[in-house]
């Protein structure tokens, strides 16, 4: 049920470089159909927290450079509701400044944080398990964050581990590790102890607040000295000077890591970052070959493949187990799926050959 009191920050400013060559930095994956459903990522977290949330209470963060695209897509959002990073910074500044301008103007907000780009498969148990963390966070000082049952040793994601012999949805975090190596991330596997943290934030605008002031100070006294210049003309000069004097650190390291108020509730929802090739091929339709095709493509013997081809192209392929072929405005990119980490070194290289028009 909506709550005037409830609102929420989606984070949509990354360039989403492991699922390069699709995602530029012009027209990041956040905006695109990438599952095929008639809407972009961005249109569907909008879509599948409006049971929760009311729609003037969602706010967008995002790169100055993507206010387009954002109402574009979102044309029911005003300007008020579209919040511009002037500089990346990763996720602690970008949460940090959304959160301070909800609490500015409702100190008594309960606030929940989204990736643009994630997929819920099954919203009614999603809806379920963030009402009892949105329930948990209003008149308390928890940090919550969503778990989910991990299905392999994946360094990419942070792992929770709760305290022992707790009942209830509703679990204190005992350990939480932000990527960990593959040995640790095995043996976090193995031990069945461990969920994946989902990116998924739920707290009040006290607690949060108070966070940032004991673990991330600089962000802290950075926003409470340009209160006074939220909703005004002067916020986004004041907020430019604020993001020159950050460094750039995850809301994993700078507080989640640290603080002794954690909560998790596991939410088992058919979620996935949509973070990597693989994640995609894992959740989108199959043939019988358990590849996934996109495109005008002719595929012989082969299998376990996610093939996205441009509109313009044939592809032909033959003799492919576990890989990635991906064509897109220029850019042909082949590559094992177990090697798919190596893609953003690939970017790399390319921004440094100078071809940006590629990247």
């Amino acid at each position: 049920m909506q709550d005037k009191n409830t609102h929420l920050i989606i984070m949509a400013g990354g360039i989403g470089s492991r699922f390069w060559p699709f995602s530029r930095r012009n027209y990041p994956k956040q905006f695109q159909d990438i599952l095929g459903t008639g809407k972009s990522l961005l249109q569907q977290t909008v879509k599948r927290f409006e049971p929760v949330c009311k729609p003037e209470n969602m706010y967008i963060v995002t790169n100055q450079d993507y206010k387009d695209l954002v109402k574009e897509q979102l044309p029911n959002f005003s300007d008020e509701q579209i919040l511009l990073e002037p500089f990346l910074r990763n996720t602690a500044p970008c949460i940090a400044y959304a959160s301070y301008k909800i609490k500015s103007k409702n100190p008594e907000a309960n606030i929940i944080v989204t990736p643009s780009d994630h997929v819920i498969l099954d919203t009614y148990s999603f809806i379920d398990k963030l009402t009892i963390a949105i329930d948990a966070a209003k008149y308390s000082d928890k940090i919550i964050t969503l778990g989910i049952k991990p299905t392999r040793p994946d360094t990419g994601y942070g792992y929770i581990q709760s305290e022992e012999n707790q009942k209830g949805n509703l679990k204190k975090v005992r350990l939480f590790t932000e990527k960990p190596n593959l040995e640790m991330a095995k043996s976090f596997l193995e031990s069945g102890d461990f969920v994946w943290n989902a990116g998924i934030f739920i707290w009040n605008a006290q607690t949060i607040a108070q966070a940032f002031d004991t673990y991330l100070s600089d962000i802290s006294e950075a926003f409470e000295d340009m209160k006074s210049d939220f909703y005004t003309k002067n916020e986004a000069k004041s907020l430019e000077k604020a993001y020159s004097q950050f460094h750039g650190i995850s809301i994993d390291y700078g507080i989640m890591e640290k603080a002794d108020n954690v909560y998790v509730v596991q939410c088992d929802c058919g979620w996935s970052d949509l973070g990597t090739w693989k994640s995609l091929h894992e959740q989108a339709k199959k043939d019988k070959n358990k590849n996934v095709i996109t495109g005008d493509v002719m595929a012989y013997d082969t299998k376990n493949s996610i093939i996205k081809i441009s509109k313009d192209r044939l592809a032909v392929v033959q003799g492919l187990d576990n890989f990635i072929v991906a064509d897109y405005d220029g850019v042909l990119l082949v590559c094992h799926k177990d090697q798919e980490q190596r893609i953003k070194e690939f970017l790399e290289t390319v921004k440094k050959t100078k071809k940006e028009k590629y990247t």
